[in-house]
């Protein structure tokens, strides 16, 4: 099949959890032999890491409202004018629009992907509505409601909370006017299946993001590990939660490590954190811890960093909301649900080490998991397949059917 992708921000060099779940897709779409394209954006200042024609940009732009200065209030702006949700609008340009008209104008696609709901304004842009398929990473509906539910003052809890509402009617309309919906959780799956009208939902074992595994275990560099993009509100509440509740229960002879961008008020702060920024292999650096910590208290779908986590074969210790979506996870993880279980267990986990057999089981579990999920492709790919051939039932002004090809 030729397929249109259309996505907010494309894999680059910044990477985060969002865009590296985004190309699990793709890659997955192109391993059973599709030939995809690709629409995004790129975030400011970063590049992409090869170059591959199939790939469009369509601008370099800010999305991080912390980042985005002045253009945060234009987007507000612009949410109350519209009646479109913050996170929608801010996405919307007329270059995506045109470009978007380009190439279908250009190719004839079997297939369009919209990925995430907040590009739900790209529907109408398709005029072949059973040629449509939309990717849920999670209900973002209910992760603007907890994060109302935990403002402080009236404004925020007011911004968020119609931010839930808005966003949950874009992902309902995609839900009820595309052919298939895909998630990466059988919770969210539930959701939209029940919805009236709804499409086929169709939850994805989505695999590790990484693209090989390492051929063997590497040699532990430092205690603890703890890797995420701490600009995102959930990660960065994780991220407090572990240095305010955790940390002081810690020997501060301890080696910690902290990966990602967003952070960089850690240098100097702590004797024994070391912030790294973002790293060039998430799973290298993972792999070269003594545990992994992934303090998680709040989000939807499933962590990729959690999966990647899994595939270096270190031991981990978790947060229950850390691991939701995952149903089987290896013995290598261990779950704690309050600061002082958390903390004994990384503790623990330190003067034990990784072993060959660790190693082989993340090995084992990640093929297995892959190979699921590059056979939920196809099955969903010939499922819409099946589906197109099947010739449509029209009705005449005289009420008799006609065939349509």
């Amino acid at each position: 099949m030729k397929i249109l992708f259309l996505t907010t921000i494309l894999l680059s060099q910044g990477r985060n959890g969002s865009e590296v779940g985004t190309q699990c897709f793709i890659d997955g779409l192109k391993e059973c032999g599709h030939q995809v394209s690709v629409l995004g954006y790129l975030r400011k200042g970063d590049y992409l890491e090869k170059t591959d024609p199939s790939v469009f940009v369509v601008s370099e732009r800010y999305v991080e409202t912390k980042l985005s200065k002045t253009s945060a209030l234009f987007w507000m702006f612009l949410s109350f004018l519209s009646g479109l949700p913050y996170s929608s609008v801010k996405y919307y340009s007329k270059e995506y629009v045109g470009m978007v008209k380009e190439l279908l104008a250009k190719d004839n696609y079997d297939l369009i992907i919209i990925d995430h709901p907040q590009l739900c304004w790209l529907e109408h842009l398709v005029q072949e509505k059973d040629k449509l398929v939309t990717i849920s990473h999670n209900l973002e509906h209910k992760l603007y409601l907890e994060t109302a539910e935990k403002a402080r003052n009236f404004i925020s809890k007011f911004i968020y909370s119609r931010e839930a509402h808005l966003i949950k009617i874009q992902e309902n309309k995609l839900a009820t006017t595309v052919k298939q919906v895909w998630t990466v959780t059988e919770n969210d799956a539930k959701y939209f299946s029940n919805l009236e009208g709804g499409a086929k939902a169709i939850a994805f074992t989505q695999p590790p993001a990484s693209e090989k595994l390492l051929d063997k275990p590497l040699n532990k560099e430092f205690d603890i590990g703890l890797l995420g993009s701490w600009t995102w509100r959930a990660n960065e509440e994780a991220l407090q939660w572990f240095l305010e509740k955790i940390h002081p229960l810690l020997p501060p002879n301890l080696s910690i490590h902290i990966a990602g961008k967003g952070a960089d008020w850690l240098n100097g702060k702590y004797s024994n954190i070391c912030y790294r920024g973002v790293v060039p292999d998430a799973q290298e650096f993972m792999a070269q811890a003594k545990v992994v910590a992934i303090p998680t208290l709040s989000g939807g779908g499933i962590q990729i960093k959690t999966l990647d986590a899994i595939a270096s074969g270190s031991l981990i210790v978790a947060t229950p909301v850390a691991i939701r979506g995952i149903s089987q996870p290896p013995s290598t993880i261990t779950v704690a649900d309050n600061p002082e279980k958390f903390a004994q267990y990384l503790i623990s986990a330190v003067t034990l080490s990784s072993t060959l057999h660790n190693f082989d089981d993340a090995k084992d579990w990640y093929r297995a998991r892959r190979d699921k999920f590059f056979n939920d492709i196809d099955d969903a790919i010939q499922d819409m397949s099946t589906a197109l051939r099947k010739p449509k039932i029209i009705s005449s002004p005289l009420k008799q059917p006609l065939l349509r090809p």
